[in-house]
């Protein structure tokens, strides 16, 4: 009986410490992390995003953002937990221990007749026959009695004396720590316990993997549906326009199950109207056009209608319902522009590359759905090839601010970014009429818009000079500088109601085939993961070159201090063509700031294999074949291409200055400016 009070006694403290194995060290993590995002301020300052609300730290927003499912779940784990310590501390009862003269009230050591009269005075206290208490009975029988017998017993008493115990020498008791009533079970509670073992032992986690995998059925790990994915493979083309890409994007699965309700009608043709002439509707037959429009599956054209609301900053037409459907339009606009992305530049046959056209009509649709700027804005005008779009991403900016800084020969936004501080606040309240504050925040917005410079050789490893069907590792430094200093930062976006982290695009192409060698995200968020990642491939480059141990830390420490200094290698690895003479492009494209991608421009020499072997490579009698594939799909895409605009369409005059700047050889380009419009550099190497 007392074992099994003990063990009942030990089942709050074993729950309570299997409860805190995981959960004390899981909360240690979580607090580091949530201070260690607090410590540093990496949004923008600016009166505008300061307004907007995003950032503001108001006890209802605190709250919000802390009542996620995980953190709520992990309160009410510590409040449990809370509950089984004052369990344990207040209300458990204590275990009895077996004490015979104790049980007596008789010192160690008594003799015969003190025991005698000991348990006669105890016997009228509490017989059954002296009092009817049931309780009274119960201590009688299990107490009293059994100890005076303990003590009258002379081989009782001994081996209490020697033992501790009546009975003698004990063994090893073991028990489990489970609660009383399940381990005192009858015949009628054997049903219940079973069930209630078999529901929470089998049907509860069956339940649970059978809506995991249903659920993990249909998403991928980025959380994007997979009838997402393959929409978007389909119906993506090597000649898509960026104007196009908005087509394309909405037919996310995501966007389907959005609800289309009947109150939404009146509220989406107020829309229509507001934003109209960002629809890309043929003014000639406007009538057909909008008929045409509305004829779409409701969900397309509520989803169109929300994302152009968005780009024209029209959000307070919305209605409250509106309002909700909006945001989660928004919510995961991020994630599918960059699935949507990695279907422009996937690998396709027959030749292995993604499309370039597509991938940059991706990105600007990315940019400008996070800074709120129409794509019409993009349209070149004024001697600027990428438009008066990157204006609008400055606070208190618009068409007419742009028109009178344009008098002042001031027609792109590289122009405006190279002037000092001291020029533009006087442009400013001079010309475009801001006040002080006004210029300041403009200033802060600039600061924090980032630079980026590319440092990029391809070169086949262990080789001097490049042979068809080598295979070539490209090496790419992609460093990023602010005004501010700042390297990790969030980009100034205040009509965007979430927080959205930069990502750069770096893509290896040939703007003339609308090619992608190679592509890859970097981020400069995670600075400890780039170091992991930078030191892991010097090392394994070094050592696999034959290099010292010294040699080896000091590449090791010199690519340290580049990552803290805002750089990120990139890496890939491609197969060379058939022998020729290959201009190509690197793109290093923002998906969060307009105006801030950078470009450079390499001219890769592959000779005729003279050395033996392909090393895994394709034949030269091979590589042939595949070209004639390409100029096969250059023809046929040809006249598609010829109405595409963007900032990054090449003149001949562009072909004359790549051709007269670009590397031969191996192949290496550096770009020292930033933006679109950045000046291309490169050096000849054969």
């Amino acid at each position: 009986m007392a074992a099994s009070e003990e063990n009942s006694a030990l089942f709050p403290i074993f729950v309570l410490t299997l409860m805190a194995l995981p959960l004390v060290p899981y909360t240690i993590v979580n607090l580091f992390g949530a201070f260690k995002k607090k410590a540093a301020k990496i949004n923008c300052q600016c009166s505008v995003c300061v307004r907007s609300g995003k950032y503001h730290k108001s006890i209802f927003k605190r709250i919000s953002n802390f009542s996620t499912y995980s953190n709520l779940t992990l309160v009410l784990l510590w409040v449990v937990m809370a509950v089984l310590v004052y369990y344990i501390k207040h209300i458990s009862t204590e275990v009895q221990i077996f004490e015979p003269f104790s049980i007596l009230g008789l010192e160690h050591g008594a003799s015969d007749s003190e025991i005698k009269k000991a348990y006669r005075r105890l016997s009228i206290q509490y017989h059954p026959d002296k009092n009817p208490d049931p309780e009274a009975h119960s201590y009688f029988v299990e107490y009293i009695s059994k100890a005076y017998q303990a003590l009258t017993d002379p081989i009782s008493r001994e081996n209490f004396e020697k033992y501790g115990h009546p009975d003698g020498r004990q063994g090893l008791q073991m028990g489990i720590a489970l609660p009383q009533f399940l381990l005192n079970i009858d015949g009628a509670s054997e049903g219940i316990l079973l069930l209630g073992i078999v529901g929470v032992c089998i049907i509860l986690p069956l339940t649970i993997s059978v809506i995991y995998l249903s659920r993990s059925s249909k998403y991928t790990g980025n959380y994007v549906m997979h009838s997402t994915l393959a929409a978007y493979y389909h119906l993506m083309k090597p000649s898509l326009a960026p104007s196009k890409v908005m087509d394309v994007f909405i037919k996310a699965s995501e966007f389907m199950d959005i609800p289309v309700r009947r109150t939404d009608e009146e509220p989406l043709q107020r829309l229509f109207v507001l934003v109209r002439s960002e629809l890309n509707l043929d003014l000639k037959n406007i009538r057909q056009e909008q008929a045409k429009f509305w004829k779409q599956h409701p969900a397309l054209v509520k989803t169109e209608l929300l994302l152009q609301t968005q780009l024209t900053r029209e959000t307070a037409a919305l209605s409250p319902t509106l309002q909700r459907d909006f945001r989660r339009v928004l919510e995961l606009a991020p994630r599918l522009l960059e699935e949507l992305m990695k279907m422009a530049i996937i690998p396709r046959p027959p030749v292995g590359h993604g499309w370039l056209r597509p991938a940059i009509g991706v990105v600007e649709l990315s940019q400008s759905v996070v800074q709120a700027v129409p794509l019409s804005a993009r349209k070149a005008a004024g001697g600027s090839s990428e438009g008066y779009a990157p204006f609008l991403q400055l606070p208190y900016f618009s068409e007419a601010v742009v028109k009178k800084i344009a008098r002042k020969k001031v027609r792109t936004f590289q122009d405006f970014r190279d002037m000092t501080p001291d020029e533009r606040e006087d442009l400013l309240t001079q010309v475009a009429g801001f006040s002080n504050s006004e210029s300041h925040d403009v200033e802060m917005v600039l600061k924090m818009m980032p630079s980026v410079t590319i440092d990029i050789t391809c070169e086949t490893e262990g080789e001097e000079g490049i042979q068809e069907g080598d295979i070539v590792t490209m090496h790419a430094w992609v460093t990023l500088k602010r005004g501010n200093g700042l390297i990790r930062a969030l980009p100034h976006c205040p009509y965007f109601p979430s927080d959205k982290e930069e990502n750069f695009w770096l893509l290896l192409a040939d703007s003339f085939s609308n090619d992608v060698w190679l592509s890859q995200k970097v981020s400069f968020m995670d600075e400890s993961t780039a170091i992991i990642a930078v030191s892991k491939t010097i090392q394994e480059s070094k050592e696999g070159s034959g290099a010292s141990a010294r040699e080896i830390n000091v590449a090791v420490k010199e690519a340290i201090e580049k990552v803290k200094n805002g750089s990120r290698l990139v890496m890939g690895k491609f197969q060379a063509p058939a022998e020729g003479n290959y201009n190509l492009s690197s793109f290093c494209l923002c998906d969060s700031w307009i105006g801030c991608d950078a470009k450079s421009n390499i001219k890769l020499k592959v000779m005729k294999r003279s050395r033996a072997g392909t090393r895994g490579g394709l034949t030269a009698d091979e590589t042939p074949a595949m070209e004639d594939g390409i100029e096969e799909d250059e023809e046929e895409e040809e006249e598609d291409y010829d109405d595409y605009e963007s900032e990054y369409s090449e003149d001949e005059e562009d072909t004359k200055e790549i051709e007269s700047k670009g590397m031969v050889g191996n192949g290496s380009g550096h770009n020292k400016g930033s933006g679109s419009s950045s000046d291309e550099s490169g050096s000849e190497a054969d």
